[in-house]
């Protein structure tokens, strides 16, 4: 690696051996990886020609390469190997974009200054933000610092309000062994010098989540004809929302979280690179990524689309909890553990195995029925009732005079239509003579005569409905009778009135013709008594005899309808 300052703030970016200035960016420190201390050595001498023909004099250069510290003239060097001895002396550590970089082993080291912070909600974030940790070496051991954070908004506590003894404890605790992490260290390289041709390339993402929060780690795994090298590259951790979430969302969640990064890795790698693995212990997430015939709630829906539309469903592979190093990210590691357990930082020992020997579950990927998640599908039994137009309006009025209004209102205009039609045809017929229209309107309206409503009009609704209401329910009997049959058939369930058809209206028959009585109590109209027309006739009976008995009403019902 190669690190130069500038005395000024405007960098020149290039591509290596090419001399060709691609763009103007304003930082400082300028890094480059090369595979040879040739290219090494050929770079430097050309970077510093080509900016010093626009005026810019590089120095504070630094390698971890001796030889190529050697073609640098030391005043061009980092103030801290200008008195070295390049040929005994160790390298120091150097800031490299943030983290703390020892050039003498290449690796990626922290220094954790103790601070004195007070011990309120303002304090511990002070000191958690303090830890510069973009790659997320150490999500593991931020992760409970995280969760008392989390304790503190979930009881509410203010920024400089005292927390309580319990966490002030665990506080004292995570601070004490913080200062292990000056003994972590990291290999800058994620390839091995010695690894020799690269034939593939592949990353494998691993997905974790507990009640406590949800995380994601991932490995490049190199391999050529002889060799598997296996490197971590980046780390994520989130705390679980302070609003209670299942567990299987959680893990969808940190399945989401993998395949975002997934699309940024790749964007940023400039690696040929096969196609991602990713891992995961749940086997509810397998489930709704693999699913192809349910359909689920809005925040699994959501999620399971965002994992279809990047990756494919044969990516996703199922690995057993106790080898997910994912699971240190969604329930952290304390300093100590972390130094001693490898699987973090190497990644679990098969990925340097064969791909045949990898881990293959067979698992029942069938969602249960009574999944929570699933779209309950909603049954709906539908009864279909043929009716008409007349019917529903029938049906729509629960008053028996304003039934017998609107049908009034409704006959009138049937028969002033009719009128009118027939005076246009006849208009039309004597189009060749000539005719004052004005006075054929007024002839017109008055033989219309006046629009109200007569108590004949009346009559006739009411007829009009009952005959209606007939026909619906013994339209056979009207038939027969209509036809010339003296009686009905015997299966009907009038027989027995032995009815008669009299003006287009049913009504009972029997040998009371003769009989000295008024006509509508010999012979009474037929209706149905399920028939809503009916209902509305007693009400309206009822209300008329001031609420009477049961015969009274029959008795005035009989006398009016008859």
């Amino acid at each position: 690696m190669l690190l130069e300052r500038q005395q000024k703030t405007t960098n020149t970016c290039f591509q290596p051996r090419s001399l060709i200035a691609s763009t103007i960016t304003y930082v400082d420190d300028f890094l480059k990886s090369l595979p040879s201390q040739h290219e090494a050595i050929q770079m430097v001498k050309d970077l510093a020609a080509l900016c010093h023909k626009g005026g810019f004099h590089l120095t504070q250069w630094i390698s971890n390469n001796r030889e190529v510290l050697q073609t640098i003239p030391e005043k061009d060097r980092s103030k801290n190997l200008r008195e070295l001895n390049l040929d005994r002396d160790e390298l120091p550590i150097e800031r490299a974009l943030g983290l703390y970089w020892c050039v003498q082993t290449d690796t990626f080291k922290f220094k954790m200054m103790e601070k004195e912070r007070p011990h309120t909600r303002r304090g511990i974030l002070s000191v958690v933000s303090s830890v510069y940790d973009p790659l997320g070496f150490l999500v593991p051991v931020t992760l409970p610092a995280k969760l008392m954070l989390h304790e503190l908004c979930r009881k509410n506590y203010g920024w400089d309000d005292q927390i309580p003894q319990s966490l002030e404890q665990q506080w004292i605790k995570w601070l004490t062994d913080l200062q292990q992490v000056n003994a972590f260290k990291v290999d800058r390289c994620i390839k091995a010098q010695d690894f020799g041709q690269l034939d593939h390339a592949q990353l494998h993402h691993f997905s974790d989540a507990s009640e406590n929060g949800y995380g994601t780690v991932t490995y490049l795994r190199l391999q050529n004809q002889n060799n598997v090298h296996v490197s971590f590259l980046l780390g994520k951790s989130r705390v679980a929302p302070l609003k209670q979430i299942t567990i299987p969302r959680l893990e969808l969640t940190a399945a989401v979280l993998a395949v975002r990064i997934d699309k940024m890795l790749r964007t940023e790698l400039q690696l040929p690179l096969d196609d991602s693995c990713f891992w995961t212990d749940s086997t509810s997430v397998l489930k709704y990524i693999k699913n192809e015939e349910k359909r689920f709630r809005t925040f699994v829906a959501n999620r399971v689309s965002t994992v279809r539309e990047i990756t494919d469903i044969t990516q996703w592979r199922y690995i057993h909890t106790t080898q997910n190093p994912a699971d240190d990210a969604s329930r952290g590691l304390k300093v100590g553990k972390l130094l001693t357990n490898k699987r973090w930082l190497k990644g679990p020992d098969f990925l340097r195995t064969t791909k045949e020997e990898w881990p293959e579950v067979n698992l029942d990927l069938c969602i249960a029925p009574e999944d929570p998640e699933l779209k309950r599908e909603h049954k709906i039994n539908a009864v279909i009732i043929e009716t008409n137009v007349t019917s529903q309006l029938i049906e729509y009025f629960s008053d028996w005079k304003r039934l017998k209004i609107a049908v009034a209102w409704m006959l009138k205009l049937k028969h002033i239509l009719m009128e009118l039609s027939k005076k246009r045809k006849e208009l039309l017929k004597s189009s060749d003579r000539p005719c004052n229209i004005e006075l054929e309107v007024k002839r017109i309206k008055a033989a219309l005569g006046p629009q109200s409503l007569s108590s004949e009009d009346l009559t006739e609704a009411e007829n009009a409905v009952i005959r209606f209401s007939q026909f619906e329910k013994f339209a056979n009997e009207i038939v027969a009778l209509s036809s010339g049959k003296y009686e009905v058939r015997k299966d009907s369930t009038i027989h027995r009135l032995n009815p008669v058809l009299e003006h287009e209206l049913l009504r009972v028959g029997g040998r009371l013709c003769n009989a000295a009585m008024p006509e509508e109590i010999k012979h009474p109209i037929i209706l149905s008594k399920d028939q809503h027309v009916s209902k509305l006739i007693l009400k309206h009976i009822h209300e008329q005899v001031g609420h009477g008995g049961r015969n009274q009403v029959l008795s005035k019902y009989v006398r009016n309808i008859g």
